[in-house]
């Protein structure tokens, strides 16, 4: 590498000196003890499934996530949802009217509400007109206060992947956090950043159940990243952060890779199948390439469009507002009985 990274010279000051707040779950662990009576922290004694509550460290998802990932179980932090993980790094390395962050629109749009949140300059450098980083730019608009950039890839609502020069090139010559959010990347061919972690120390991966594993509702994200790092956001993140139901039903879906496999393939093949009939669609301008699950198009008139299609009952996403997506609608990919309304109703108003 060639950057000089160092993690305590980005974690902020307070953090890097705080002890973390240790519950009555953290301080007695062994929860496989079954004659114990547990007196500690102040629960209802009645019995109802909830009544305790869960375990902080979310032990058992985090042991099938590193098997099923090859990795450390102190690589691996859960929040509620991806936002709340986007949120710690905020709150653990940014300081508020100090620091910046670097995103590339058009990309996710929590970025810049964190960043704002949390008192921190959101420097947005615009993606090239094919939606891939400009890296040169990125790179001049660094300065000794950014701590962060940030990279969604396959790129939301772009649904692209960046190409892997540009990410390598960031990952060397930057001595702050590169985070890359991975939401999509189960429908895409490339491998995920999460196997070069050992060889980048500043790499941090995100991803999520929301997606592919079809668990949007329980809300849990995932964190990949050093041992270092994650060590850094447990001393932030509130001690029961995923509750028990969240929890045990990310492990039942977890269990089953094979259901969750034919879900994807399943969503691939009518991804497939929408891109052809996308090209008979006369209104449509464009198609842009995607390894994600939805379809990023530019029609003549977005706001017709997607009028048109509300009255057809179906509901898109209109992005023309975005940089560089103007007259673009976002098409997420169905079952197969959703897609083939959503293509009848595009052939029908054309």
């Amino acid at each position: 590498m060639k950057n000089n990274f160092d993690i305590n010279n980005l974690v902020r000051e307070n953090v890097l000196k705080m002890k973390p707040y240790s519950s009555a779950r953290d301080e007695f662990k062994d929860f496989d003890t079954a004659e114990m009576i547990f007196l500690d922290a102040n629960e209802n004694p009645f019995e109802n499934g909830v009544n305790r509550y869960p375990d902080p460290q979310q032990s058992g998802v985090k042991v099938v996530l590193a098997k099923q990932r090859n990795l450390q179980t102190n690589q691996v932090l859960l929040g509620n949802g991806s936002d709340e993980v986007l949120d710690l790094l905020f709150r653990a390395f940014c300081e508020p009217k100090v620091d910046n962050v670097i995103t590339l629109p058009p990309t996710y749009g929590m970025y810049g509400v964190l960043a704002n949140i949390n008192a921190v300059e959101n420097r947005e450098v615009l993606l090239s007109e094919d939606f891939q980083p400009e890296v040169g730019a990125i790179l001049d608009a660094v300065d000794d206060n950014t701590k962060m950039i940030f990279l969604c890839s396959p790129n939301n609502p772009t649904g692209n992947s960046f190409s892997d020069e540009s990410i390598v090139t960031l990952l060397q010559n930057f001595s702050g956090l590169v985070v890359i959010d991975e939401a999509y990347i189960d429908f895409s061919k490339k491998q995920s950043w999460m196997n070069e972690l050992d060889e980048y120390p500043n790499l941090i991966v995100t991803q999520t159940l929301s997606k592919a594993y079809g668990l949007a509702g329980i809300r849990m994200g995932i964190c990949y990243a050093s041992s270092a790092v994650i060590g850094i956001l447990n001393k932030i993140k509130p001690p029961y952060n995923v509750n028990e139901l969240t929890q045990k039903r990310a492990l039942e879906r977890l269990a089953d890779k094979e259901k969750i496999q034919l879900e994807i393939d399943s969503i691939i093949i009518q991804r497939e199948d929408l891109l052809k009939v996308l090209h008979q669609v006369k209104f449509v301008n464009k198609i842009y390439p995607t390894e994600a699950n939805f379809v990023l198009i530019k029609v003549d008139d977005a706001n017709r469009r997607y009028d048109e299609l509300i009255a057809k009952g179906i509901v898109i996403r209109n992005r023309t507002t975005q940089p560089l997506c103007e007259n673009c609608l976002r098409l997420t990919v169905g079952t197969a009985e959703e897609n083939r309304r959503l293509m009848d109703a595009l052939l029908a108003i054309s």
